[in-house]
């Protein structure tokens, strides 16, 4: 078995196609395609686009033999292997839509997993659902209370016959796929994204933001349920003809140098992690592993899905001096589902462009003025990251929140328009009219502003924690509190609360090891110094066992899942008082 080679037989296409199936048509006709590597990081699969249409048109024949109306919703638990590729595609030639369901969960949580299903299910209205042998057993439980057509494995639709009717693939006008948000699982929204929609995506990235060449091959771990997993590392390398190689979210959380070992060894030029992936890797890197990696090859590695702080990131670059990585081939990014992916890009060959801002200006009245206008002895900064250039076919606009288009330096609502952006919440209109106005302009729920034609994203704006006028980040919290031995990276939450009184309270839950009573008070005591002087608050301080802070199911720390469940500890503590919710 071998792996799919660079794009060296057909010309170079940058997405330039109507539909995803007219992208795998012509992709069809070249050598490359996926490839997927198992937990020791070596090859179990390989999946060239030339056979992905071949299965995916087969599979699609007997999706259409099951009787489905067009525009049927498919759900596929989306774990990384070539069966999500085959139902994705074959949904696109029946003329069905295609859902990612999440494929990962905490330890412990099987039952809020099942619960996430059915909500999703539910939601979207599936009419067919389908997941690997590992997951077959959460995803019966989660239909028992659905009206489905069927739900089983791959290899249960396998035995299906194929229908003799002829294909109707999606057109430009019909929804390409659901993606649910990363945000609520009580109350999960499927974007409506449209063939229009993620085609002009694809082209902006792969023209404006990775400025792609036959040479490219990517490289990721992201899981395929995640906007950056599916449209960066599935349709992105299938629009511009690209091979792609893979490594489970699983594996890579477990042996995260496998990244860095796949990168050298099939010379990949693009992959792209959360901030978490980088700050995962430099700790478990050693200085004697430098001589192991070649990523010479690694020139574009995308850095988005949060808030970026640079220290994780100079600390990789560090460790991984000697293996050839150049810290220019960072690119800072940022998208979001409602737009299928990709907002904006630093410019290539750059590294991260970081700033510092007057803390006080800034949470006051959400002016810009850079610290190096003033007295930095005596004026307290915020760090924030250059997010790059806004693709071309968006509009931006930073809003107050009277609605006005606020000028460069000045903190507001981050608002786009443009062909990427979503049609909508699925079969939910409430949603959809609060994010979406009628002349097609998306509140992103973002907080930023702008310098130019760049965009500097601050904070999601359910997240900022306003004490006494003032706006705070919790980032800032968090990386302050990280900054202290015993603290790790991602391993903190911030967010405020209303008690009885109605006055706002800081929380911030920090993961601890630490057993030893004396230490405990000592940390308590030191972070509690670090915010009272840095930011003149008095904090809440919640100690929590190591891996209890609930992430995201793209990995990423839930502030609002992390709020609930330390009030439902305060209640307990009380013997059951109620506590209200607040902001953050």
């Amino acid at each position: 078995m071998k792996i799919t080679p660079l794009n060296s037989s057909l010309p170079l296409r940058n997405a330039s196609f109507d539909t995803l199936v007219e992208a795998l048509e012509y992709a069809a006709e070249g050598e490359t395609g996926y490839n997927f590597y198992d937990g020791r990081g070596e090859l179990s699969s390989v999946l060239s686009y030339k056979d992905l249409r071949l299965e995916a048109k087969c599979l699609a024949k007997k999706l259409v033999g099951l009787g489905l109306k067009r525009g049927a919703r498919v759900a596929i638990v989306a774990e990384t292997d070539p069966t999500f590729h085959r139902f994705f595609f074959a949904c696109q030639y029946a003329g069905f839509v295609p859902v990612a369901l999440p494929a990962g969960f905490q330890i412990g949580a099987r039952k809020a997993y099942v619960e996430q299903l059915e909500r999703m299910l539910d939601t979207c209205g599936a009419d067919v659902a389908v997941a690997p042998e590992s997951h077959i057993g959460f995803l019966k439980q989660a239909v028992e209370r659905l009206d489905l057509v069927k739900a089983g494995t791959s290899d249960e639709f396998d035995t299906l016959h194929e229908s003799g009717k002829k294909l109707f693939p999606l057109n430009a006008d019909d929804i390409a796929y659901l993606q649910y948000t990363s945000g609520s699982t009580r109350f999960p929204r499927g974007v409506e994204i449209s063939q229009k929609s993620v085609m002009a995506n694809l082209r902006d990235i792969s023209v404006h933001g990775l400025k792609i060449t036959e040479q490219d091959r990517m490289v990721s771990w992201l899981p395929l349920y995640h906007d950056m997993g599916l449209v960066a590392f599935v349709l992105l390398p299938l629009g511009s003809q690209l091979s792609a190689d893979y490594l489970s979210p699983r594996t890579f959380g477990m042996r995260p140098r496998l990244w860095l070992k796949l990168l050298s060894q099939n010379k990949g030029t693009i992959s792209s992690s959360p901030p978490f992936g980088y700050a995962l890797c430099a700790k478990r890197l050693r200085l004697t592993d430098q001589d192991k990696y070649d990523l010479s090859s690694w020139r574009v590695a995308c850095v988005g899905a949060e808030r970026i702080h640079p220290e994780p990131l100079r600390q990789f670059a560090h460790v991984l001096k000697a293996a050839n990585f150049n810290p220019k081939a960072f690119v800072a990014c940022y998208g979001m589902a409602e737009c299928a992916l990709a907002i904006s890009f630093e410019a290539l060959d750059v590294g991260i462009k970081s700033m510092q801002v007057d803390k006080d200006k800034m949470s006051s009245e959400g002016l810009v003025i850079p610290v190096s206008k003033v007295d930095e002895n005596t004026v307290k900064a915020l760090t924030f990251v250059d997010c790059g250039k806004v693709l071309p076919s968006f509009e931006l606009a930073i809003r107050g929140d009277d609605g006005s288009d606020l000028p460069d330096n000045q903190c507001g609502r981050i608002c786009l328009r443009g062909p990427s952006v979503m049609t909508g919440y699925f079969q939910n209109p409430a949603a959809t009219e609060e994010s979406l106005s009628s002349d097609g302009w998306l509140d992103t729920g973002d907080i930023g502003y702008r310098i130019g034609e760049n965009i500097v994203v601050t904070a999601r704006r359910k997240d900022v924690i306003i004490v006494n006028g003032r706006n705070i980040w919790p980032h800032d919290l968090e990386y302050l509190a990280e900054t202290l031995p015993g603290v790790r990276f991602g391993n903190v939450s911030a967010f405020s609360f209303s008690d009885e009184k109605g006055s706002d309270q800081v929380v911030i839950v920090v993961e601890s090891r630490e057993k030893n009573p004396a230490k405990i008070r000592t940390l308590v005591s030191e972070l509690s110094a670090l915010m009272t002087e840095n930011f003149g608050i008095v904090c809440h301080l919640d100690l929590v066992p190591p891996r209890t802070l609930p992430r995201t199911s793209s990995g990423k720390l839930s502030r609002s899942k992390a709020k609930q469940d330390f009030l439902a500890r305060l209640e307990l503590f009380n013997g059951g008082t109620q506590v209200a919710g607040g902001n953050g």
